[in-house]
């Protein structure tokens, strides 16, 4: 196979779905309206969460921080991609896609991290509901949240350093929606082994290591739903897991499909596509998944929004 040129590379322009040029401004507006519900929906949930006191539970304080991630997380993505759509491409220096990449780590760590704290307090409150004020007390609490936020910061620090000590040359394209590892890795010269290693290695820590507390934490709570007699109580315990779950399930589904699979192929316009679903779409989903299927939080909303109508009357 023919070696490209070596010039060193110390800007990306990056484009997206250059396909097909006819789908720019329909999907500029798509992106558009879905950023906005997520700014909407995730800042709604928090506010909701901080002035009703029916909310002030271990279960909502991890939700309502999950709901700041996503926030960030599609900030860090979305407005740039927009940009891309609206210009026809854009040129980033090196500094910008390094800068993009540990965000977007940091924050998807994080969410990887809540969610599996999540599940580990359904865990005990639906297993150990005995133990669960004193096991999550709001100390504890604080403390899983705060070691979430620094895990995430170490892990998108090493990962990024390690990333962009590697020497970029030849072709500086990067089509993809935002600076990512894959099609970064593909303008990559000289010895990369190392580097690659230990992106690996922390990629394998992160994911694999949320998702087994999380399918350890749903083996028991499965278990314990089992053996509740009444169907309505089996129901109602059912009930409030499901939301976490499917939020689990799309969330983690989307990032196994492009980080825990081979990625020496070409970006493809699929890969893009899953990226779509795990950088613009989750976050917009999320306070819709948790509010639809929650009844406390549909009742407070119809509460507000009642409120809010009856104060609007002359």
């Amino acid at each position: 196979m023919a070696r490209r040129n070596d010039t060193i590379v110390t800007e990306f322009f990056l484009v997206a779905f250059t396909e097909h040029p006819e789908w720019r401004l329909p999907l500029f507006l798509i992106f558009l309206s879905f950023y906005l519900l997520t700014l909407l929906g995730n800042t709604a949930m928090i506010i909701l969460i901080r002035k009703d006191h029916r909310f002030h539970t271990p279960m909502y304080f991890f939700l309502s921080h999950l709901s700041f991630v996503d926030i960030c997380y599609a900030t860090v993505i979305v407005p740039q991609l927009l940009a891309v759509l609206l210009e026809h491409g854009v040129l980033i220096s090196e500094a910008r896609c390094a800068a993009q990449f540990f965000l977007f780590t940091f924050f998807a760590s994080i969410d990887c991290y809540l969610l599996a704290i999540m599940a580990y307090d359904r865990y005990v409150a639906v297993c150990q509901p005995l133990l669960y004020a004193t096991i999550m007390t709001e100390k504890d609490r604080l403390v899983l949240v705060v070691g979430a936020y620094v895990a995430g910061f170490c892990s998108a620090f090493v990962r990024t350093v390690t990333a962009f000590t590697l020497s970029f040359c030849g072709n500086n394209e990067i089509n993809f929606i935002f600076c990512d590892l894959p099609p970064l890795l593909k303008l990559t010269c000289g010895e990369s082994y190392t580097q690659e290693i230990v992106i690996i290695v922390f990629a394998v820590f992160v994911m694999p290591v949320c998702i087994v507390v999380i399918l350890v934490s749903y083996s028991f709570i499965i278990v314990s739903i089992m053996q509740i007699r009444s169907p309505g109580g089996r129901a109602k315990t059912f009930s409030t897991c499901a939301s976490h779950f499917t939020a689990v399930a799309l969330f983690f589904g989307t990032l196994i499909f492009m980080y825990l699979r081979d990625n020496s192929g070409q970006s493809s316009e699929g890969d893009r596509m899953v990226s779509v679903l795990y950088t613009v779409v989750t976050p917009m989903l999320n306070p819709l998944i948790y509010s639809l299927r929650n009844k406390e939080v549909k009742e407070a909303l119809r509460k507000v929004l009642s409120g809010s109508r009856a104060s609007g009357k002359p």
